[in-house]
């Protein structure tokens, strides 16, 4: 069983989407043994809760310095155990300490968006608010992806994966 501990900063949809997607069977063999924030007012907090998953929240603003705040969270996740770290809507600074005892096992769900939406302001749906106002081109298959990649010019686009309500997915690339 992989065991999850999932970081937000926010209200949580993404969080709430994994819950349905293992609870649906749709993702198997994986628990999320915790919920962890940097904000203690973040709904996400109790979509946690209310799905019996332990939720607490460690706030830099309790910590005089941000070497006491990484150890924190570093303590707690070396308590929780977890065999991959989900970032979902995690606005924190990751320390580089974390990277290192995690190595391959951090995943930010929201990668492909930074650096062409990020910065003050860009988070929860305000970052797809804006990602939606470019000009996208919407892909359905591996193959049209590979293709669009193949035929355009090296620059920087956003690439962003994205689940619709019917349960498929679709890739968005903004060159």
């Amino acid at each position: 069983m992989l065991k999850l501990a999932v970081m937000v900063s926010g209200g949580g949809t993404n969080l709430q989407a994994i819950i349905d997607r293992i609870a649906d069977g749709t993702i198997r063999d994986t628990k999320i043994e915790a919920v962890i924030s940097n904000n203690k007012n973040a709904f996400a907090l109790e979509r946690a809760e209310k799905a019996g998953i332990p939720a607490v929240a460690i706030s830099p603003k309790d910590y005089a310095t941000r070497d006491e705040f990484n150890e924190a969270l570093l303590a707690k996740l070396a308590e929780i155990g977890p065999d991959l770290i989900v970032l979902a809507g995690c606005l924190v600074v990751i320390p580089e300490k974390m990277v290192d005892a995690y190595p391959n096992r951090i995943i930010n769900i929201h990668p492909a968006l930074i650096p062409s939406f990020c910065g003050t302001g860009f988070y929860g749906l305000k970052v797809h608010e804006e990602v939606l106002k470019e000009p996208i081109q919407v892909l359905s298959s591996c193959r049209k992806l590979l293709k669009f990649i193949r035929a355009t010019p090296r620059k920087n686009f956003s690439c962003a994966l994205w689940s619709r309500p019917s349960g498929r997915s679709c890739r968005k690339l903004s060159p």
